[in-house]
């Protein structure tokens, strides 16, 4: 008598297990995937978000460091005064400014007849986007000031979503809302010693506001005259 001869194969419980196992590797391997895409996706709106930031306080750390020192009396060739505070008024500008300095972050070329000395003064205006939440914050640069007309400004956007922007000024001893370099009774004749920077978001009531403090290093106006002996 002849033996038929047996194979060995899977049992329906061992497939049944083996099923079981690659759904469950396949459920963690999609779990995993899905986790790194939405941890992908937030960090790059985290960096989207952060970079108008840093790009402004870039700018406005350069502006402030390089700012001029006031010149003296009503005469203001190519360096004119200081002022922050709410409610200015800058020459070619249409909404009020927080800040106007005259600094040295201009940049020069063959093809422009412009020194680097420039008038820089940042505002918020209104959004061009309809329903856009806060305001925007720009940067308004004027190349030439020998003019006797109202300059040219050129407007830059910097920051979108803003609720507000202040400027506090440091006279070495306490920090003050405004300084204004250009008024005939101007208590402040000077650059102040350092200037603090608070930018508000619009959105978030409770969220921080960015702050930064730049130290202005500019040598002072003073009225004492230097003479020299010999011998």
């Amino acid at each position: 008598m002849s033996l038929i001869p047996r194979h060995a194969a899977f049992t329906l419980i061992e497939l049944i297990l083996a099923i079981g196992v690659a759904a469950l590797v396949l459920l963690t391997a999609n779990l995993v995937l899905y986790t790194a895409l939405h941890l992908r996706d937030d960090t790059t709106q985290m960096v989207d978000a952060a970079t108008p930031v840093d790009t402004a306080a870039s700018f406005l750390k350069r502006d402030l460091a390089c700012c001029v020192t006031p010149t003296n009396g009503t005469s203001k060739v190519l360096s004119g005064g200081f002022r922050a505070g709410n409610g200015l008024q800058s020459a070619g500008e249409s909404d009020p400014v927080q800040i106007e300095m005259f600094t040295t972050t201009g940049s020069l070329s063959d093809s422009q007849p412009w020194g680097e000395i420039q008038r820089v003064s940042y505002e918020l205006k209104t959004p061009v986007t309809p329903n856009a939440v806060g305001r925007d914050l720009y940067r308004s640069v004027a190349r030439n000031l020998l003019t006797f007309n109202s300059p040219q400004v050129d407007d830059q956007f910097m920051l979108g979503g803003v609720q507000s922007i202040t400027f506090s000024c440091y006279d070495g001893a306490q920090w003050q809302d405004s300084w204004d370099t250009t008024s005939v009774t101007a208590v402040n004749t000077n650059l102040p010693t350092a200037v603090k920077v608070q930018i508000q978001m619009a959105g978030n009531a409770l969220a921080q506001p960015i702050e930064l403090v730049v130290p202005l290093d500019a040598m002072t106006r003073s009225n004492m005259v230097f003479t020299t002996t010999g011998g």
